[in-house]
C-alpha cells in the first residue's frame, strides 16, 4: 500500500494546491491513503469548519493538528462535526476532539493515524509525547500494523529520537511545524519510514508562507506587526511512502508541486 503524507497546509492558496493536486498524486502514485497537517487551512492560523468543508472530497483522509488547532473562534465546537480531524493526541484529555483513530484506506486497509506535539520550544502545554505514543501505539496494533504518525515538533533531535523510538512499531513518522522540507527521508533499521520535516503547502516566495517584508522589518525594529498569508506562488511539499503487506515501510519519495 502506498500512503501519501503532506506538510503543513496555508492558507487558501495551500487549500488550492491540496484540491488541484492530491487527486493527481493518489493517482500518479497508487496511493490509498492520505494524511495531510491541516493546522494553518484558516487563515494560516487553525482550523475552522468552512475550509474544512472545501476541502471536503479532495483526497485527503486525515488532517492532522498542532499548536495552532484552536487558534479559530469555535473550533473548540465544530472539530466534534469533523471525525477525521485530530487535535493533538498528548494535550489535556478535556479539550474537544480526539488525537488519533483508526480510519479505512481506499483499498478497504485500517489505517491508524495519531497526531502528537512537541513540547521543546512550544507554548502549548502538552505531555509527553513519547509517553503518549508509547501507550497509543499498542493500542492502535491491535487492530492493524499501517499506523501513521505526525510529530508537530520544532526540533530536530525530537523528532529523529520518536522516529527511532517507534521504529519497527509503526509505519511511518513524518514531521511537521517547521514548514521547510528536510532532505532526510530514510527507511529506518526496523521498517519504519522518516522524515523530520515534510514542508509545507504554501507560498514558494515567503516566510513560512507569510510576507517576508514584514517579517524582516519585524526583526529590524523589534516593532510587533501582522504577517499576511501570500496566497500565490503555492507549492505543495509531500512525500509518498510505500508499505508492504505487513505494514513495513520498504521506501519513500519526496514529492514536489508547483500551482502556478
Amino acid at each position: 500500500m502506498n500512503i501519501l503524507v503532506i506538510g503543513d497546509i496555508v492558507g487558501s492558496g495551500g487549500r488550492a494546491a491540496v484540491k488541484r493536486f492530491v487527486p493527481e498524486l493518489r493517482e500518479e502514485y497508487g496511493c490509498a491513503f492520505c494524511v495531510a497537517n491541516g493546522e494553518n487551512m484558516a487563515s494560516g492560523n487553525g482550523f475552522s469548519k468552512g475550509p474544512l468543508d472545501e476541502l471536503s472530497g479532495c483526497g485527503v483522509d486525515v488532517f492532522t493538528g498542532g499548536d495552532h488547532i484552536w487558534d479559530q473562534k469555535n473550533f473548540e465546537k465544530e472539530i466534534l462535526e469533523f471525525p477525521n480531524v485530530l487535535r493533538p493526541a498528548n494535550v489535556p484529555d478535556v479539550q474537544p476532539g480526539r488525537g488519533y483513530g483508526l480510519f479505512e484506506a481506499f483499498d478497504g486497509t485500517k489505517v491508524g493515524v495519531v497526531s502528537l506535539l512537541g513540547r521543546t520550544f512550544m507554548k502549548m502545554a502538552c505531555d509527553c509525547p513519547f509517553a503518549a505514543a508509547d501507550r497509543i501505539v499498542d493500542e492502535l496494533r491491535q487492530e492493524t500494523p499501517f499506523i501513521v504518525v505526525d510529530f508537530h515538533a520544532e526540533t530536530t533531535s525530537d523528532k529523529i529520537s520518536l522516529g527511532r523510538f517507534l521504529d519497527g512499531r509503526v509505519s511511518v513518522v513524518f514531521g511537521t511545524h517547521t514548514h521547510v522540507p528536510t532532505a532526510d527521508e530514510r527507511v529506518l533499521a526496523g521498517g519504519t519510514a522518516f522524515q523530520c520535516d515534510v514542508g509545507m503547502v504554501g507560498a514558494r516566495e515567503s516566510v513560512l508562507g507569510r510576507d517576508p517584508d514584514l517579517i524582516i522589518q519585524r526583526y529590524l525594529t523589534g516593532m510587533p506587526a501582522r504577517f499576511p498569508v501570500i496566497n500565490d506562488g503555492i507549492r505543495l511539499n509531500a512525500t509518498v511512502v510505500r508499505l508492504d503487506a505487513e505494514g513495513r515501510a520498504v521506501g519513500m519519495e519526496r514529492v514536489v508541486r508547483d500551482l502556478d
